[in-house]
């Protein structure tokens, strides 16, 4: 069995274990807005080998009336169970490759663009290593930036409400597979 049968394979046994309801498939805008949509596990058989269309027409960088239509292949390797859903019912998710209806690799596509870029830097004889950083900030609400509270970076306080939120969001992101190095204000 080759590597892209072996990854499809895992991901419809893991679908049947886990009781997955919905798959999100997932791409970027131009801009590197994340876009999504969810499938059934009915419709993954034919994701995998069709792809799912979409109107890339509405999409920001897609905009050009020979890209309106548009098909996301979800990308196997890429499969991770959702770990705030509930077991029950649960929502997995996937990062496509935009595809033009011809089946050619649509140009605009950021994953495409890094590909094409980390391949240039391979045949130039220089190896690469990407790690991303990942930094937030916790806010009151969504209506304005207001901090959650008064603490600075790096600060050991009594005062710091957003302790219980990092203690829950650290095994939340190390469910998904993503280390996380240390956590502080």
């Amino acid at each position: 069995m080759d590597m892209d049968a072996a990854n499809k394979d895992y991901v419809f046994k893991t679908i049947k274990q886990r009781n997955i309801h919905f798959i999100r498939l997932w791409f970027t805008d131009a801009l590197g807005q994340m876009k999504s949509f969810a499938i059934t596990p009915s419709e993954l058989a034919v994701a995998f080998e069709e792809g799912m269309g979409f109107d890339g027409g509405c999409i920001e960088g897609y905009r050009h009336s020979d890209e309106a239509d548009m098909l996301a292949f979800p990308d196997a390797t890429t499969f991770q169970t959702l770990p705030w859903r509930p077991v029950d019912n649960g929502v997995a998710r996937m990062f496509c490759n935009v595809v033009t209806p011809d089946g050619t690799p649509f140009d605009g596509d950021p994953r495409r663009i890094l590909s094409r870029m980390l391949d240039r830097v391979q045949d130039m004889g220089f190896s690469t290593t990407v790690g991303p950083k990942m930094e937030f900030y916790y806010f009151k609400s969504s209506d304005a930036p207001e901090p959650i509270d008064g603490g600075s970076y790096f600060d050991l306080t009594t005062l710091d409400n957003a302790t219980d939120l990092r203690r829950d969001t650290v095994p939340t992101l190390e469910q998904m597979g993503i280390p996380v190095e240390y956590s502080h204000h």
